[in-house]
Formats: C-alpha cells, structure tokens, sequence
C-alpha cells in the first residue's frame, strides 16, 4: 500500500475546500491511502513524513507565490534536504487565488523547485483542457490550461459557494492522476 499526503495551507477556507476535493480523487484509486494534512499538522509531524511516498502540496497564490506559511513549511525542511530523506518521492502541486490568473504559474513553479531541490519527481497536470472539446468554461476540466499543476479560481464567497464546477472536477481528476502515479510505481 502506497501513502500519499495532501498538505495544504488555506487562509481563508478556499484552498482547503479544493484540497478535499483533490483527495475525493486520490481515494477513488486502490492501493494507496491519502491523509489530507492541513500545514501545521505536517509541520508537527515532521519526522513521519518521511513515511509517505508521495506528496500533494497545495498553497493558495498570494501576492504571485506561495503564502508565507507555506514558504516557511518549506523552510523547515532544511533538514530533511540535507538528508535527502524525501529523495524519488513523488510530488504534485495545486493552487487556488481569486483571480483567473493571479500568477498562480509563479506559484506551481515555486513548488517545483521546492520539490527539485528534494530531488522528488514532479506530477504534472495531463487533463486536457475540456474548453476545446466544446464543454462550457465553467463545467470543463482544467478551463485555466495548467500543466505544471491544478489550478482553480475561487470567488469571495464562501469555499463551498465560490468554485465552479469545472475546477472541483479538475481537483478530483488530479487526486485521481497522482494516485494513479503512485500506485503504479513499483
């Protein structure tokens, strides 16, 4: 059995409510269990990280990267680096802002690298964009066009009011792929 870990950061509820729906996904795949970890639980249990082959981080996009508590989740893993602990695991990455594009590719490109210098395998999104197979903006899959990662646009309203189908159902596919990944990895 394969483990996979969500770690989210979420100000404001957004980023969270897309978290769950990316690990509705990764659930729907056997032979791998997913513990969804808000970023001060993961940072708590640090030393058991290390018992996941896998990670999904997801941050919300603020002032064009990464908020500052999950920049400094990544700081606390100096030690982990210097050990390379988390070398050829497997990690993914999302983002959530308010606006369609608020930068969010800065943001995926900043957990790239977080993972690179991990020397982790980095996930990409492969969800077509359904925009271009005729489905309407809001219901497609992956209507932003994002490889690197899952993005989603939230509204101001509340999490469960502020996302349009089309990005709850690229979280779930997206869950589904990295566990798809890390199931099929020997």
């Amino acid at each position: 059995m394969k483990k996979l870990a969500i770690i989210v950061h979420s100000g404001y509820g957004h980023t969270q409510f897309f978290a769950k729906h990316v690990l509705e996904g990764a659930k729907n795949i056997q032979g791998v269990t997913t513990d969804l970890l808000t970023i001060e639980e993961a940072t708590q249990k640090m030393a058991q990280l290390g018992s996941y082959d896998g990670f999904i981080f997801g941050s919300p996009t603020y002032m064009g990267s990464v908020s500052g508590p999950f920049k400094t989740f990544m700081d606390t893993t100096g030690g982990i680096w210097q050990k390379q602990e988390w070398k050829d695991k497997f990690a993914a990455g999302f983002t959530v802002s308010g606006s369609p594009s608020g930068d969010k590719q800065t943001t995926l490109i900043t957990l790239i690298v977080f993972a690179a210098q991990h020397g982790m395998l980095w996930i990409g999104n492969s969800i077509f964009p359904e925009t271009y197979l005729g489905v309407k903006a809001e219901d497609a899959a992956n209507r932003l066009g994002s490889y690197l990662g899952a993005m989603a646009q939230a509204g101001q309203d509340a999490p469960e009011k502020s996302f349009v189908s089309g990005d709850l159902k690229t979280a779930k596919l997206f869950g589904e792929r990295v566990a798809k990944v890390l199931a099929a990895k020997g």
